[in-house]
C-alpha cells in the first residue's frame, strides 16, 4: 500500500456531500474550500450573494463540485427553506458544518430582547433546525459527520461575552446531545473551538492594533489564527479518520485556551 493510498482511506471525502453554512467567508469559506478539495461535493449556504457566487466559482474554477444557496438563517422558516434548496444541489448531506453566526456584544446591561433573539436565532437554533433535518438521515444511512463552529467565549468570558458567549456554550451542549442520540448509528457530532481569528466576525478587534498582539502575545504559536488554520481540523472530522471522536470540542486557537 502507497502512502497516497492511505492517506486517501483516511482522509478523502470522494461520494461526500457536505452543507456549509457561513462558508462564503472566514472560517466557513475555508472549510467549505477544504471539505471540496478533499473531494466532497459541498453546498455552500450564505446571505450575501455577491460572496457566495465567488466562493463557488474559485472552487469550481479548481475542478471541485461546489454550489451556493442563498438563505436567511434568522428565521426558522429562512433555515428550513435553505436547507431543502441545498439537498436539490447534490442530494441529502452526509456531513453538516454550521460556521454561520452573528457578533453582537452590545454590554449586558445594555443587550436588548432583539439582540438576544438575533443571536439565538443564528448560532444556535439554525443548526438545531438543520441538525433535526439532517441527522435523522445520516443515521438511517450509518454515515454522518456534524461539525460546529463555537468559540473561546463558550468556555470563558471576556470581552464582553454577551448572548453571543451563551450561543456558543449551549451549541457546544447541542453537540453533546447530538452525539448521544446519533452517534450509536454512525453519526459523529463535534465543535472547532476557534481562538482570536483575523476574519469579518471580528472587525471590532482587529482593527484595533494593540489588541491584536496583545490577543497573539496571549497564544504559545506566537500569533492570531488565520481561517486556512482550519482546513486540516475540518477534514479530519469529517473525514473516516475521526469516527471514533464524538461529542468533543477541538480547540484550534494556536495555545490560548491554555496559555
Amino acid at each position: 500500500m502507497t502512502s497516497q493510498t492511505y492517506l486517501s482511506a483516511l482522509f478523502s471525502l470522494d461520494g461526500r456531500v457536505a452543507v456549509v453554512t457561513g462558508g462564503s467567508s472566514g472560517i466557513g469559506r475555508a472549510i467549505a474550500g477544504a471539505l471540496a478539495r478533499a473531494g466532497a461535493s459541498v453546498v455552500v449556504v450564505a446571505r450575501r450573494k455577491e460572496e457566495l457566487a465567488s466562493t463557488v466559482e474559485e472552487l469550481t474554477a479548481e475542478g471541485c463540485r461546489a454550489a451556493g444557496v442563498s438563505g436567511d438563517l434568522g428565521s426558522r422558516d429562512g433555515v428550513r427553506t435553505a436547507a431543502e434548496k441545498a439537498v436539490e444541489v447534490f442530494g441529502e448531506p452526509d456531513i453538516l458544518v454550521n460556521s454561520a453566526g452573528i457578533n453582537l456584544r452590545p454590554p449586558l446591561g445594555e443587550l436588548g430582547e432583539d439582540v438576544w433573539d438575533a443571536t439565538m436565532a443564528v448560532n444556535l437554533e439554525a443548526p438545531f433546525l438543520l441538525g433535526q433535518r439532517f441527522g435523522p438521515g445520516m443515521a438511517e444511512r450509518r454515515f454522518g459527520r456534524i461539525i460546529h463552529v463555537t468559540s473561546q467565549q463558550a468556555h470563558r468570558a471576556f470581552v464582553q461575552s454577551g448572548a453571543y458567549g451563551v450561543s456558543k456554550g449551549a451549541l457546544e451542549s447541542l453537540a453533546r446531545s447530538q452525539a448521544e442520540a446519533w452517534s450509536p448509528h454512525g453519526v459523529t457530532c463535534n465543535t472547532l473551538v476557534p481562538g482570536f481569528v483575523m476574519t469579518p466576525l471580528n472587525t471590532r478587534l482587529s482593527s484595533d492594533p494593540e489588541k491584536v498582539a496583545e490577543l497573539a502575545a496571549r497564544t504559545m504559536i506566537g500569533r492570531n489564527g488565520l481561517a486556512e488554520d482550519f482546513a486540516g481540523a475540518a477534514v479530519f472530522l469529517a473525514s473516516h479518520a475521526s469516527g471514533y471522536i464524538t461529542g468533543q470540542s477541538l480547540f484550534v486557537d494556536g495555545g490560548l485556551s491554555v496559555h
